[in-house]
């Protein structure tokens, strides 16, 4: 690193993953050898079974990799920006860069990229995380960026978000946060009660789960959202304002839950109309085409042994018959 004024102003740290993380990465491959664990075993069931199987366990694991992963993304809310900023604080000079703030359930997440990379004989690329779990202190979190001397535009970000900065909105978020994963881990064990009360034959019940985890998953949406009426907090860098939205990690939960809340509705709906079809989808009913088939034979053999049974037993009892009749005689 280049001295300034004759301090070292930036340290070496550990880059911190933007979005995707170790955690996030676990998660999907769990939910991953689930998923070809089934596929391996679906070919060993037979005729409609397959199809209905597939569609779900597909539906059942994209549910449940969403409930989990959600919780760990930091694109709840995102927002990017252009700008020409002074990277140094202290300093006159400007670098040409784009920034980013992402918001997530456990913190925020700062982006800073060089436009080129290369500018101030430094390569420019950060990627710096600032958390507010129960475990951590987010002030405490701000003072180490200081003694680390991140450059300017990620700390004048972070400084946004401190419990006595300018915006004051570290509360509502931390608070919103804590709700939402609350929210999300309980649609998470309603999913697995789900997942048990399908393999029973309380299939209705069932499909009340399904609406139980919809309605929790939709309680952490709105939870999150509330975030959206605090008075907007201005991050401006001259001429340039970074705004932010609800972002993909918001919009895949909310369409996760309506989709649980409409595979509820029909699941219910069909036990009622078509409690028959509705077995047959889940494979409890006992008398596929297969099964009726080969049960249709099994019924026609053992009617055939009946019966040749029967006229055994009667030829010998007209055997015995004539037997005594002759010797009577």
């Amino acid at each position: 690193m280049t001295l300034f004024n004759g301090i070292r102003p930036f340290y070496i740290h550990g880059r911190t993953s933007f979005v995707f993380a170790t955690t996030h990465l676990l998660v999907i491959l769990v939910f991953l050898v689930l998923a070809l664990t089934f596929l391996i075993i679906l070919p060993g069931i037979r005729g409609k079974g397959r199809l209905y199987s597939f569609c779900r366990i597909t539906l059942s694991l994209f549910v449940g990799v969403v409930i989990v992963v959600v919780n760990f993304t930091g694109d709840w809310e995102s927002g990017y920006a252009t700008v020409v900023t002074p990277y140094k604080a202290f300093s006159n000079e400007t670098i040409a860069a784009r920034v980013g703030l992402h918001v997530g359930l456990e913190g925020i997440n700062v982006t800073l990229t060089g436009l080129p990379k290369n500018q101030l004989n430094e390569t420019i690329d950060y990627n710096e995380n600032f958390l507010w779990r129960f475990t951590m202190n987010y002030d405490q979190q701000y003072s180490r960026g200081l003694d680390r001397g991140l450059p300017h535009p990620i700390m004048y970000i972070a400084e946004k978000f401190h419990s006595r900065g300018p915006c004051l909105v570290l509360g509502q978020y931390r608070f919103s946060g804590h709700y939402t994963t609350a929210m999300m881990w309980v649609a998470f064990c309603a999913w697995i009660i789900t997942n048990v009360l399908f393999c029973m034959s309380t299939i209705v019940y069932g499909g009340y789960m399904v609406l139980v985890t919809s309605t929790f998953m939709i309680f952490g949406v709105i939870a999150f959202a509330t975030t959206q009426n605090l008075p907007k907090c201005a991050i401006q860098f001259g001429a340039t304002t970074l705004t932010t939205s609800l972002s993909s990690s918001f919009w895949l939960t909310l369409a996760t839950a309506l989709l649980c809340f409409i595979l509820g509705v029909i699941v219910i709906t069909m036990d009622h109309c078509r409690p028959d079809k509705l077995k047959t989808f889940f494979m409890l009913d006992g008398d596929s085409d297969d099964d009726a088939e080969m049960n249709s034979g099994l019924i026609n053999q053992s009617f055939t042994d009946d019966y040749r049974d029967v006229l055994y037993l009667n030829s010998m009892k007209d055997g015995f018959k004539n037997k005594d009749f002759v010797v009577h005689t």
